[in-house]
């Protein structure tokens, strides 16, 4: 499958707070990416009028059944917004379709009256707070314009509030993106990425990586759940057009109405880092302590509660890499339905050999585990696996590239795993390269 990468130079670099190393101009140049990938959105200047929605027409679901955020534990109406189809906030936003909920938020496409592009309205659930999104956005609004990784971060455009029936709601406006990579990778024969398209998202990845990362920002909670992928103007148009040609399933109730989700087209445009809401602003390679990352992507330092920094994020690409290359996860430490810390480290031990004595010496809860000599004491067993019996989906050079991959960032002590930078040069990342100039 054959990708054009496309990225493009910002001719007028936005004032810098924070400018990345100051060798990045010659980098870049230097950088696959530099002259690839570029999303170009067109725009207007002059407000355009807003969407007439049909006023009828529509398929009416039963009153008696929970559909969408109305299944979610603990919903409680009052708590969200009731957003209508058609609804323009600011005088600017106008809502045109739904795009999904959480546990605290529904998010909805909505097309920009001033600019005429479609954009992502999220309204969060009375009580959220959204400041450290919104911090993270303006942090990195202000960096250094010239860094390809800049436009693979998803950065707030605008946020304000708004008042409901039952109080005040915060909303942020994002631009508009397509499918998770769990979604794109589950459309995927055996639920797996084609391994040249993995890699071509991989370097764009670790490229927007190493502006985080250069700017103080280390995301915590990188995972395919949080990466969308990239789609142009007129594949979401899709979505505003089937709305308005063919108006989604609702359920009408007395103060509001739930709308069915649409699911957004599948594109294959660069992906995007998203969700920065569990992010940490700092110095770069400032250390932090608390629980952190999401379940089985936690890193061997997290798990031990030992301190972290930004080399989390780096864990989380090697799990990733499994996760949407291979058959499953490469961690899965669940016993009795719940996460399992011991479980976790057998599993790492399996894969990766004991943990260094430097470890262990940051680790006051290793003695649970092994001895002074990193032996293995606790009670679970250690699964009889390795890296190599695990990866089934590659042969020759293409498994002992990814293997390779694997084994430099799966390592115990996070400052022998590779920054993001470094992994511009890796085989596997790059291989790409070379398949497509054959």
């Amino acid at each position: 499958m054959t990708i054009t990468l496309l990225l493009r130079r910002i001719s007028k670099p936005a004032p810098v707070i924070q400018t990345v190393s100051s060798n990045w101009q010659t980098i870049c140049r230097k950088h696959p990416l530099y002259h690839g990938w570029q999303v170009v959105r067109s725009s207007s200047n002059l407000p355009v009028r807003p969407r007439t929605f049909p006023t009828e027409g529509w398929p009416l679901l039963p009153t008696d059944v929970k559909f969408e955020e109305e299944r979610l534990v603990g919903y409680r109406a009052e708590d969200f917004y009731p957003v209508k189809l058609g609804e323009t906030f600011r005088s600017r936003y106008q809502v045109v379709a739904k795009l999904g909920f959480g546990t605290a938020s529904t998010v909805w496409l909505c097309r920009d009256l001033h600019k005429d592009v479609l954009l992502t309205l999220k309204v969060c659930s009375i009580g959220t707070d959204e400041s450290q999104e919104v911090a993270i956005s303006q942090h990195l609004k202000f960096i250094d314009a010239e860094h390809p990784g800049k436009s693979h971060l998803r950065i707030a455009l605008e946020n304000f509030q708004i008042q409901g029936p039952h109080g005040f709601h915060q909303c942020l406006v994002f631009p508009a993106l397509g499918v998770t990579l769990t979604n794109l990778r589950d459309l995927f024969d055996e639920k797996a990425l084609e391994k040249t398209l993995l890699q071509k998202f991989l370097l764009v990845i670790v490229t927007a990586l190493d502006l985080m990362h250069q700017a103080g920002v280390v995301h915590t909670d990188l995972s395919p759940n949080n990466i969308l992928i990239g789609a142009d103007e007129n594949t979401i148009a899709k979505v505003e057009q089937a709305e308005l040609d063919s108006p989604s399933p609702r359920k009408v109730l007395a103060d509001r109405t739930i709308h069915l989700s649409y699911a957004m087209p599948t594109s294959y445009d660069p992906p995007v880092i998203t969700d920065f809401g569990a992010a940490r602003l700092g110095e770069p390679g400032q250390k932090y302590s608390g629980d952190v990352m999401p379940g089985v992507f936690r890193a061997p330092e997290v798990i031990a509660g030992i301190q972290w920094d930004s080399q989390i994020d780096i864990w989380s690409v090697g799990v990733m890499i499994w996760n949407l290359l291979e058959d499953g996860n490469l961690f899965d430490p669940i016993k009795d339905g719940h996460l399992d810390d011991e479980m976790h480290f057998a599993q790492m031990v399996s894969l990766m050999g004991p943990p260094p004595k430097q470890f262990l010496e940051r680790c006051s809860q290793g003695r649970s585990f092994w001895d002074s000599e990193g032996n293995w004491i606790a009670a679970t067993p250690i699964p009889h696996q390795t890296l190599e019996s695990r990866e089934v989906r590659l042969d020759g050079q293409d498994k002992v590239l990814l293997l390779n991959l694997m084994r430099k960032i799966l390592k115990w002590l996070p400052e022998e795993r590779p920054t993001a930078q470094d992994l511009f040069e890796d085989g596997f990342i790059l291989q790409f390269m070379s398949e497509d100039v054959k």
